[in-house]
């Protein structure tokens, strides 16, 4: 299948936003794509380099709403699959959410960032209230796709989980800075995460400068056998595309070797004897 992710700068503008997006989301499906993907606060600001106010949950959106409503109605139209990520409200939690659209226009579920981290322009504990969708999975018309969320990625057990669910494809929705991480890791940590479980891994970045921030792009996408096989320019806007074939999963080592010799049994004794050494 062919899989596009959307690599695009977000403006103040909201529904200028959304309509470019929508428009990305119709240019990918005329090219051939089955899956689309966006980056994280895919039509909005990047709102937490800035610390949250008392106004902060009201920039928050419902989902089902608006935004996913206009998707689900491209997406039935084009027959594509679409993963967001939008800026969540549920009462007076909000959340760092992924929408999950299927190819019939069916808005299969959500998936909430997990993980919360705080530091300098990533004041992101203001905003978001930890996720309460362990490791989800959805039965799209292209196949089991998983979701981890920005910050997700660097936590192996969550990646993990995601393979036991059976996940073949992980869309990472990303907020990433230029020079963030150091030459190669940013890949590397993606490369090894496909590797251990046996999935394809496909990273949605934003890009450009806003405000205080410059976002990164390179865009990726890594194989079950630990390539990267696609990846987006850097500091450019861009549609990334990468044709994958998901039945490579099951020749991976993950699949032949790692997961049949895992030895969960033991791993709570491990965790017991490292508590008792702190």
């Amino acid at each position: 299948m062919k899989i596009a992710l959307i690599q695009y700068q977000p403006t103040h503008d909201h529904q200028a936003s959304v309509q470019r997006g929508l428009q990305a989301l119709e240019e990918a499906a005329q090219a051939g794509a089955d899956l689309v993907a966006f980056p994280e606060l895919a039509f909005t600001p990047f709102y937490p380099q800035y610390k949250a106010d008392s106004e902060s949950l009201d920039l928050a959106e419902p989902i089902p709403g608006p935004t996913t409503d206009l998707f689900a109605e491209a997406a039935k139209r084009l027959g594509v699959v679409v993963v967001l990520n939008l800026f969540e409200r549920d009462g007076e939690n909000a959340y760092d959410t992924s929408p999950v659209i299927d190819a019939d226009g069916t808005l299969l579920g959500s998936a909430r960032m997990m993980h919360i981290t705080d530091y300098e322009c990533f004041y992101e504990q203001g905003y978001y209230t930890p996720g309460d969708t362990p490791a989800p999975v959805f039965d799209t018309a292209v196949g089991r796709i998983g979701i981890a969320i920005c910050y997700d990625r660097h936590f192996p057990e969550y990646l993990r989980g995601l393979a036991l669910a059976g996940a073949d494809l992980v869309i990472v929705p990303q907020a990433g800075a230029m020079d963030e991480w150091p030459a190669g890791l940013f890949e590397a940590e993606l490369q090894v995460s496909s590797f251990h479980n046996g999935y394809f891994m496909a990273l949605a970045n934003r890009v450009g400068k806003e405000d205080g921030m410059h976002f990164a792009g390179e865009s990726f996408v890594t194989s079950p056998f630990g390539q990267v096989v696609a990846q987006a320019p850097k500091g450019e806007e861009a549609i990334l595309y990468a044709d994958i074939d998901l039945s490579d999963c099951a020749d991976s080592p993950a699949r032949k070797l790692f997961m049949h010799h895992r030895r969960p049994d033991q791993y709570g004794l491990i965790g017991r004897e490292v508590a008792q050494i702190k």
